[in-house]
């Protein structure tokens, strides 16, 4: 993987890759606190296997797909493609709690640039996708797909460590542990999603959409749902 952004797009996508961005992922965990509530997950082991499941099998065949076309779409401002991969990726969430989380970050994403003086040419910002704003933002920024990708991975893959130290809980240490194991990851997951065509894009994790469904009713929660 070949790194070509400027020093500005790069300032620009730690920016956007921040935790401390104001759209709410630290507020989602994604199935995880179903899972560890429930003992599927007990061990820092066994968040690495299934942070890394996601990593190969969501992000790299949903999510990074449609980062790349919709970058392209917006260097075209191609809108009515955009539209279309919108509602490709939504189509994708299993859940309403999934759905929810993309959503819910798409349309913080969509005032916080705003404020930024950045256009958003969408109608329906209450059903816009955190992935295709955050597209367009790094096409905004003149940042290339690859470290688009990584710095997108990375926040995700980051806020899915946060939530296992709250929940498990691991320690500090341990989770520094786990997010440097885990990092070879996402330059595989990257590779892999240059390689999925636009029919292929989709996902299926069973335990994923069965754990995010039944945290709905979960008796005490942390994360939002």
């Amino acid at each position: 993987m070949v790194i070509t952004t400027t020093d500005h797009g790069l300032l620009r996508l730690l920016q956007l890759s921040s935790v401390s961005l104001p759209v709410g992922g630290y507020a989602f965990s994604q199935g995880m606190e179903y899972a560890i509530d429930k003992g599927w997950l007990t061990k820092p082991a066994q968040v690495a296997d299934w942070t890394q499941l996601q990593l190969l099998q969501s992000l790299a065949r949903v999510d990074l797909p449609v980062l790349r076309l919709a970058m392209a779409a917006w260097a075209q401002r191609d809108e009515a493609r955009i539209v279309e991969l919108n509602d490709l990726i939504l189509a994708c969430r299993e859940t309403k709690e999934l759905r929810l989380n993309d959503t819910a970050m798409g349309e913080a994403l969509a005032r916080l640039l705003r404020s930024l003086e950045i256009e958003t040419p969408f109608v329906r910002l209450e059903d816009i996708s955190f992935v295709v704003l955050f597209a367009m933002a790094a096409t905004h920024w003149q940042v290339e797909f690859d470290s688009a990708a990584l710095g997108f991975s990375w926040s995700w893959l980051e806020n899915q460590i946060a939530a296992a130290t709250k929940l498990v809980p691991l320690g500090q240490t341990q989770a520094q542990l786990l997010l440097g194991e885990l990092q070879p990851t996402l330059s595989e997951a990257i590779a892999l999603s240059k390689s999925i065509d636009e029919d292929d894009i989709g996902a299926g994790l069973p335990a994923v959409a069965i754990a995010s469904c039944l945290h709905e009713t979960q008796y005490s929660r942390l994360f939002r749902s």
